[in-house]
């Protein structure tokens, strides 16, 4: 719901003002009598409130009538969503190695699959009017969203991950797959973001081969190497007390080949190696590769003008109606 011509609603503000105005100008009518004796008959009778019901008629038809004015519109349907902003796809490493917990959020000690996703979360939030899309891996690659404008879908979709029952981390399988999903897509800008805390040890598709694929089509990888430098806890069991077992496991990312990934399509390598890395790292892709393009909201706005100025002259007729019939004045 929205007002095309709003300044007309100052109006609404004024009509209480001159009707107050209204009210204490000029003295009370009155007959002039020789004597009180003559009118002693219809001393008794009470005042009508017709007069009191047709002046509020007539503020109501005021009223209507500026709400009117200022054209009250109502969308419907959402605007037919074109992909000329950027395109995006996240490739989100899902493997076991994911759930070492060395990243902290709200004060408490997380794991890597959590803070991405709250993280990637925010960055989706930002970008409205591109279309995102979501590859997730571990010893091999799935689609877990294609680029869509639909970011409810694609959040639920986001919500709903956890790490894959899978061995081994395929890195070229993914990014080959998160460049597929962008290979047909005709719009200024197509970007990957690639999330890893390893190594590629396998899927059929080695990184550098998949990288050479996605500087061939125009598309730009950003990488980003997730993990503490040294060892990180990581959860290897519960104990009797149903408490957590942890063991600290090596971080081993294969930050050359991310680099070399990077260099290669014209992106960028980044290590995030605690929370507000990770923040950082997202807020400077999302400078780097900024959408200008502006879309509403709804397709359509329907006008509801008539919805009121019909009703304003309706009681605008009864009025004069009534005025002139059934409560008509003495002159």
């Amino acid at each position: 719901m929205r007002f095309d011509s709003p300044w007309w609603l100052l109006a609404l503000a004024v009509l209480p003002l001159v009707a107050w105005l209204r009210g204490r100008s000029g003295r009370d009518s009155a007959f002039l009598y020789s004597a009180v004796s003559l009118v002693k008959g219809i001393t008794a009778l009470s005042r009508s409130q017709a007069g009191a019901f047709l002046v509020k008629l007539r503020w109501l038809v005021l009223a209507l009538l500026v709400l009117s004015l200022a054209r009250p519109q109502l969308g419907s349907g959402r605007a037919p969503l074109r992909a000329s902003g950027i395109d995006i796809t996240v490739a989100f490493d899902l493997s076991g190695s994911m759930l070492a917990e060395d990243f902290e959020l709200k004060g408490e000690r997380v794991n890597r699959v959590t803070i991405a996703k709250d993280v990637l979360g925010s960055f989706i939030d930002g970008r409205p009017n591109d279309r995102i899309g979501l590859v997730v891996f571990a010893g091999r690659a799935y689609i877990a969203a294609p680029p869509t404008l639909d970011h409810d879908f694609l959040r639920r979709n986001l919500e709903r991950l956890d790490t894959l029952r899978e061995q081994g981390t395929a890195i070229g399988s993914a990014l080959g797959a998160a460049v597929n999903r962008l290979r047909d897509l005709k719009s200024k800008s197509r970007i990957v973001v690639l999330m890893t805390d390893g190594q590629n040890n396998a899927g059929d598709i080695p990184p550098l081969t998949a990288a050479d694929a996605a500087k061939a089509l125009g598309v730009k990888v950003y990488t980003i190497g997730v993990g503490t430098h040294g060892t990180a806890p990581t959860p290897v069991g519960i104990d009797g007390a149903g408490r957590k077992v942890y063991r600290q496991m090596a971080v081993d990312i294969d930050e050359d080949t991310l680099r070399e990934i990077s260099a290669r399509t014209g992106g960028k390598y980044y290590r995030a190696d605690n929370t507000q890395a990770m923040r950082s790292i997202y807020a400077e892709i999302d400078r780097l590769e900024k959408s200008d393009m502006e879309m509403p909201k709804f397709a359509y706005w329907d006008e509801m003008m008539q919805y009121l100025a019909a009703p304003a002259f309706a009681f605008l007729l009864l009025e004069i109606v009534l005025a002139n019939t059934v409560w008509r004045k003495l002159p």
